[in-house]
């Protein structure tokens, strides 16, 4: 799911990959904007907000919505730098520290739910870690997947959707139409699965708040864990041959 980039990566990576992180971000998505009022997996809605406040000269409100942004930043930074310098020693994963920095964050922001731990924190705090975490999960994909999957927002979703929809209305070749219907599918599986998240962690929040979060890591927890199990089987497969 992780490991495999360029040539070796396969549609069928990209369907895994793009089902249980689109899932993941639909989970952050609806438990942000319930627990904090504040829109968590993307920095469209920041930029109207802080260019609205800038032109009003509410410069305070200004900076709370472009410290927002900068957290999506900084999480797409440093997935991407860690990524890069993962992949010059071999013996690291490059996809491992990103995904476990963003298990720490969102598991963090669920225990903090729990009042015996005695964690407090503030919306505006959570929806920083939250913009953080999925900046890093965003970074993550895009350079896995190389720009093929996105599964933190949805609006470059739907352009390329609306696009590739357009097309099926042209002639083109067989081997082309094939891609152009699989492309299709994935944008699809990725709306699909975004919001299946969103409803999933919209009840659960009703139920269990913030606590919510600690499913979505315990998802990506066992996503690594599956990647490795994949991994180490096809590695014995092809020494048994």
């Amino acid at each position: 799911m992780f490991r495999h980039i360029g040539k070796n990566r396969t549609y069928f990576h990209n369907i895994k990959l793009a089902s249980a992180l689109s899932f993941v971000a639909g989970i952050v998505n609806i438990v942000g904007v319930l627990s904090s009022k504040i829109l968590t997996t993307n920095i469209t809605g920041h930029f109207a907000f802080f260019s609205e406040e800038v032109f009003l000269r509410n410069y305070s409100n200004a900076f709370v919505y472009l410290i927002l942004i900068i957290c999506f930043l900084t999480g797409a930074f440093c997935s991407s730098f860690i990524v890069e310098l993962s992949s010059r020693h071999k013996r690291l994963r490059p996809h491992l520290i990103p995904l476990l920095i963003e298990i720490l964050i969102l598991g963090f922001v669920g225990l903090s739910d729990i009042k015996i731990l005695k964690i407090s924190i503030s919306a505006f705090m959570i929806a920083g870690l939250l913009l953080v975490a999925m900046g890093t999960q965003n970074s993550l994909v895009t350079r896995v997947s190389q720009s093929v999957v996105r599964t933190t927002h949805l609006t470059g979703i739907f352009t390329d959707l609306g696009i590739e929809l357009s097309k099926l209305f042209f002639k083109q070749r067989e081997s082309e139409y094939r891609q152009l219907k699989k492309n299709i599918a994935l944008k699809l599986l990725v709306i699909a699965c975004f919001f299946s998240g969103c409803i999933i962690g919209g009840f659960l929040y009703k139920m269990i708040n913030l606590k919510t979060l600690l499913l979505a890591a315990g998802l990506l927890f066992g996503i690594i864990r599956y990647d490795n199990f994949l991994y180490r089987y096809y590695a014995l497969k092809r020494k048994l041959r």
